[in-house]
């Protein structure tokens, strides 16, 4: 069992580098590209034939705008909630479908995989520090790191920078912990009762799928919100 797993694009050996259909970052990135697809697909068919009165799929990406919105506006105020509801809803819904993916054997969820859960925790990163120079200048926005008062700043600014790069941390290791635990608990679910369809495991991992990308979006928006939102008093 730990030597390969199967899935619809390749044979994984995880020790193996001898083929390009075995390594792990190949199938990672082809599932990847897949969901990418998957969505472009959905989002042109709910807005092919817009209607005053939503229905089907149209429907269910009204239904999650509102949504995300709704909630978003009670945590960061309703001004950041709709400006910066392009980035936190593409990548709430983008690790959404990858969680989701994984669920189905024979297939590999991309954020199982730390390169796929790196690179969204950077894209955040870069982003609402540039969100924060644009809305607060460059000095205004740096001066923040080096607290109220000029004696604090050996103190403040190491504890700033580290924090803000454990931001990297927390985002990208929450979400690949969290799914690769997932996706061995089903593996292993399926070794030991492959003739019982696990209907229990299935709805725990769909629930953990939902909540590891709902947590994934709003972290982004408290993280922008704390970019472009700076306390007169701080």
């Amino acid at each position: 069992m730990t030597e390969r797993v199967f899935t619809f694009v390749g044979t994984l050996y995880p020790h193996s580098w001898e083929h390009i259909f075995s390594h792990h970052d190949f199938v990672v990135a082809a599932y990847t590209v897949l969901i990418t697809f998957i969505l472009l697909i959905c989002a042109s068919l709910a807005t092919s034939k817009m209607q005053l009165v939503p229905s089907g799929i149209q429907n269910v990406f009204e239904t999650l705008i509102s949504g995300v919105i709704n909630f978003a506006k009670d945590i960061v105020g309703e001004e950041v909630a709709r400006k910066y509801f392009p980035l936190a809803a593409t990548v709430g819904l983008f690790v959404l479908a990858a969680n989701l993916i994984g669920i189905i054997p024979g297939f590999e969820a991309p954020s199982s995989s730390l390169s796929f859960t790196l690179v969204l925790a950077l894209v955040v990163f870069v982003y609402y520090h540039i969100e924060g120079i644009k809305a607060q200048g460059v000095e205004n926005y740096f001066k923040h790191f080096a607290g109220p008062v000029w004696w604090l700043i050996p103190l403040m600014l190491p504890v700033e920078i580290i924090s803000h790069f454990s931001r990297i941390v927390s985002l990208s290791f929450r979400l690949f912990g969290n799914i690769k635990g997932d996706d061995m608990f089903l593996l292993i679910m399926l070794v030991l009762v492959p003739w019982v369809v696990p209907v229990l495991p299935f709805a725990i991992l769909t629930f953990m799928a939902f909540l590891q990308a709902f947590v994934f979006m709003i972290l982004t928006y408290v993280y922008l919100h704390g970019a472009v939102i700076v306390d007169s008093d701080h």
